[in-house]
Formats: C-alpha cells, sequence, structure tokens
C-alpha cells in the first residue's frame, strides 16, 4: 500500500488503490504460503493461496482496465475536497494505511488455512465449491457490465440485463461468496472457526454498508431510471426481478 501511495502520488491519481486492493490479498497469501512450508497440509496451503490470488489477480486487471484513461474516483475527490489537514495525509491514512489494515484483518482464513495440517475435507471442497460459484457470478457480471457500456446506444441508461435483472450489485454479491467459501478453508478445526470469522463478516460488512452497496447507491440515485431499477430488483441476494407495473394507457 505504500508502494502505491508512492505511484499514486505521482500520477496525481488516488483511484489505482483499488488495483492494489486485489494484489494486496494475492501477496497476503504468497507471503503465507512461504512461511508456512512444512507446517500446513500442502493441498490446503496450495489451495487456499491459489484461490485467493485468482480473485485478486482477476479483480486487480479488471478495474485496471475498467480505470484505463479516466481521471480520478469521484468517491475519493469528494472525500479529498472534505479532508482535515494536509489531503496527502488524509489520503494515506484513509486510502491506504486503513486499507492496508483491511487486507491483513480479512484475508485471516487464508493464513490460517496454510498452517493447519488437516488434509482435504468436505469443508475445504464445500468451501471452493463456493469460491468458484463467487468468482463465476463476479466475473459474468463484470463482463455484461463492460459490454454493456462499450455500446454507444446505451449511454445514460441502467444496466438491468443478465445478472444484474437479479441483483442491483452481481459484482459484490460474488465478493460476499467467495470470501465466505475462503473462510470455510480455515474451518478444519473449531479455533480456527471461531477466530478467523472476524473476516467474512467484516467483508461483508464492507460489501452491504460500507464502501460498496451503500456509496455506490448513493451516487446512482440520482441516475434517470434508478428508482424503477431498484424497485424491481434486489438489493444484494439474487432473485428472479419483480413485474414491472403495467405502463399506463394514453388519455
Amino acid at each position: 500500500m505504500l508502494v502505491t501511495f508512492a505511484v499514486a502520488m505521482a500520477k496525481g491519481v488516488h483511484r489505482v488503490v483499488d488495483v492494489a486492493w486485489g494484489i494486496a490479498f494475492t501477496a497476503v497469501a504468497v507471503v503465507t504460503w512461504v512461511l508456512s512450508a512444512g507446517y500446513g497440509d500442502d493441498g490446503r496451503r496450495l489451495a487456499a493461496t491459489l484461490a485467493t490470488g485468482v480473485w485478486g489477480l482477476r479483480l486487480a486487471l479488471h478495474i485496471a482496465r475498467r480505470g484505463r484513461g479516466h481521471g480520478e474516483d469521484p468517491r475519493y475527490a469528494k472525500m479529498l475536497a472534505r479532508a482535515p489537514g494536509k489531503p496527502a495525509l488524509y489520503a494515506l491514512r484513509t486510502f491506504y494505511l486503513f486499507q492496508g489494515a483491511l487486507v491483513w484483518l480479512v484475508s485471516l482464513p487464508v493464513q490460517a488455512a496454510a498452517y493447519l495440517p488437516r488434509g482435504v475435507d468436505a469443508l475445504l471442497v464445500l468451501g471452493l465449491v463456493l469460491w468458484a460459484a463467487g468468482l463465476a457470478f463476479e466475473a459474468v457480471g463484470d463482463h455484461q457490465l463492460a459490454r454493456f457500456k462499450s455500446d454507444p446506444a446505451n449511454r445514460g441508461r441502467i444496466m438491468d440485463q443478465g445478472l444484474w435483472s437479479w441483483t442491483r450489485h452481481p459484482n459484490y454479491f460474488g465478493d460476499f461468496l467467495v470470501w465466505w467459501g475462503l473462510y470455510l478453508t480455515a474451518c478444519a478445526s473449531p479455533q480456527t472457526a471461531a477466530l478467523t470469522l472476524v473476516s467474512p463478516l467484516l467483508m461483508s460488512g464492507l460489501l452491504i454498508w460500507g464502501s460498496g452497496k451503500r456509496l455506490l447507491e448513493a451516487h446512482m440515485t440520482q441516475r434517470p431510471g434508478y428508482a424503477a431499477y431498484k424497485a424491481r430488483t434486489s438489493g444484494f441476494l439474487p432473485r428472479p426481478p419483480r413485474r414491472r407495473p403495467p405502463r399506463p394507457e394514453p388519455p
């Protein structure tokens, strides 16, 4: 995160921290895999490391592509405009050091799983299945949105197709599944299950009430058509869309 801060200051854009988010999780997983050699079961160590790395690097690459050629993220620009004291120091504390601490805390199951001596079990398999479902949900949702935005005919329209017709946040719901799946990889013992439960709970809170769904919807609420989309589409957990109200007949 400190390296990313230096890059952001050189570029004059703090949105690069969003790219570093996925890379930081991958770094934690790789370092843990190296340090846990000779302690945990090799299969579990490798599964937790690869699952975290695939998720983190895919997310980083997607965000980097999406932000290419754009200026500052409106969320960060708004926060910096109201920052007390020097904006650079505020950004360092709030965007980088705080997120670095979150990365460490959220990744506790990945760190713990690498030191567990127990081999492949049902919870590990279930966790990887849940992780795969979440990764697929997130990746498909991101691809559908990118394809929708690439069509000039959709400029100004609300994306309400594919997975986006089942939930307003398929990417956040995918992250939700990924981290509950990774949590299950650390549940081979009651102790680690209890000690690492904070991870998926914290990630769920961030996605639903923190910097994910809540902030995005506050930004989108003034967009034309968003109120109708919100009325017929689930806010998080996927479900079939509600029927659209019939159009009033012309007088």
